[in-house]
């Protein structure tokens, strides 16, 4: 396998299953001897089968040792890390090294599909895996120490993308590789930021990414949607600080090779950097005047994912959204007559349409054809659902718990998804290697016969798709 395939591997094929567990009402004595005993480092801590926190030997430094308590009178809850991390079997390696990053952690307890302790893995299993990997990204990465360094780490994310376009990676396992060290750039940046330039910013605010990034959804040089969500409290000074560093944030985005937002949506524009009050209004103006406008804008801003700083407020600006459309759904309604509005290029006899002139001849736009539409009627769904957090594919799947949509349909949609942003990730790739920049079109004339009747497939698959969402929220009885 080659060694950027190694971080595709499930966590199934290298947890360590001997993992000693205890319940929080043991005496921390008790737990410590089969520590020593056993010459291990952890415990995790169950309630029934499902891990709840976990005893490490950093807790019994930092919290008996270094405070001076006595362990005679302890019990393991008043020293254990609540709540644990966690991360599924069936979920891939690289993902486990971007939660252990992410939270500052050595170890991940692994559940199975049913939220059961299942293993753990470690930093040193993965640290076992060749080093010229996404995991030396990573790691390249926190170490980071200047913008300029964070210029070349963004290059060698587009570099070993290109690479994992030609492998037999699933492309929902490399758009969220991509999300995932693009996040790992940016909370770096972020930190330098503060570190060198703003060490009195507040930290009441949240960076939020929307659309494409919010989905974790990226392909090659997709350009910038964000956003700053600050608390009430923050004002004057802190307000003018705040401001600063957004503008020397996108900047510096910019700089290593982030594109800016053609739209300007970006937190250093104050129209995207408001208090959560102020959000609250814009929003609530955004989705009970559904233009043409507030529609594009409302159904990207809902994609949003917090970033960096006070989750709390990006999360209670969604709420705040939803409870409004559980009122009055004509948002979704135009969210949805907008994305049936985008037909798939098919001709009579199921010929797929191209762009007759201009430098797309020859050419289809897989966003407008197809990825836009499977994206925005999922997401109309899930708003309605409220079952809103995750990618497309989550989404999906939340869709079928929640009996809006049946197995084998999302089956089908899935494919048809899949297939159309693993050509337009090709596509990407062809322009970089002719000079040019990547966008969302593919060359008919580039695909094999195969190719393009799985290209037609998708298609078909989205008109479906496209009439389900008609009949779901009534459109034939909208007026316009």
């Amino acid at each position: 396998m080659a060694e950027e395939n190694e971080f595709f591997r499930p966590i199934r094929e290298i947890e360590q299953r001997r993992v000693v567990s205890c319940s929080a009402d043991d005496t921390l004595v008790d737990i410590v001897g089969r520590m020593r005993e056993m010459s291990i480092s952890c415990v995790v801590v169950v309630e029934g089968e499902r891990p709840t926190a976990i005893l490490t030997d950093r807790d019994l430094r930092n919290k008996v040792i270094a405070a001076g308590r006595d362990p005679a009178g302890l019990e393991v809850r008043d020293v254990m890390s609540a709540p644990v991390i966690t991360i599924g079997e069936e979920d891939v390696l690289y993902e486990a090294l971007y939660r252990m990053s992410r939270h500052g952690i050595h170890r991940l307890v692994v559940v199975d599909r049913k939220g059961a302790l299942a293993g753990i893995v470690t930093v040193t299993d993965l640290l076992r895996l060749q080093a010229h990997s996404p995991h030396q990204l990573v790691l390249d990465i926190e170490k980071a120490d200047s913008i300029e360094a964070l210029r070349e780490l963004h290059q060698r994310i587009q570099k070993l993308i290109v690479h994992l376009a030609g492998t037999g990676i699933a492309i929902r396992d490399t758009v969220k590789l991509i999300a995932n060290l693009n996040d790992q750039v940016l909370i770096r940046l972020i930190d330098l930021l503060r570190r060198d330039r703003y060490p009195d910013l507040t930290a009441d605010f949240t960076f939020v990414v929307m659309g494409s990034e919010g989905r974790s959804e990226q392909t090659l040089s997709t350009d910038q949607d964000n956003a700053i969500i600050f608390a009430d409290t923050v004002q004057g000074e802190e307000l003018a600080r705040l401001e600063a560093f957004s503008s020397d944030l996108i900047e510096a985005l910019i700089s290593i090779g982030v594109p800016p937002c053609p739209g300007g949506i970006m937190a250093r524009n104050p129209a995207w950097r408001r208090s959560l009050t102020a959000w609250k209004r814009e929003l609530t103006q955004w989705l009970s005047a559904p233009t043409p406008e507030h529609v594009m804008t409302g159904s990207m801003f809902m994609d949003l994912r917090p970033l960096y700083g006070r989750r709390e407020l990006a999360d209670t600006l969604r709420e705040h959204a939803l409870h409004h459309m559980s009122q009055e759904q004509g948002f979704l309604v135009r969210m949805a007559q907008n994305m049936v509005n985008f037909a798939p290029p098919l001709g009579w006899f199921g010929r797929i349409k191209v762009e007759k002139s201009g430098e797309h001849r020859g050419e289809v736009d897989l966003k407008k054809a197809g990825i836009f539409a499977i994206t925005d009627g999922i997401k109309a769904l899930a708003m309605e659902a409220r079952r809103l957090d995750g990618s497309t594919h989550d989404r999906m799947e939340a869709l079928i718990e929640a009996g809006v949509l049946k197995p084998d349909q999302v089956a089908d949609l899935r494919a048809a998804f899949d297939f159309l942003v693993r050509m337009r990730l090709r596509g990407q790739v062809e322009a970089l290697g002719a000079g040019r920049k990547p966008g969302n079109y593919i060359a008919l004339d580039q695909l094999n016969a195969m190719q393009q009747g799985e290209l037609r497939l998708a298609f078909e698959g989205v008109a479906s798709f496209q009439s389900f969402i008609q009949q779901h929220f009534k459109l034939q009885l909208l007026r316009n």
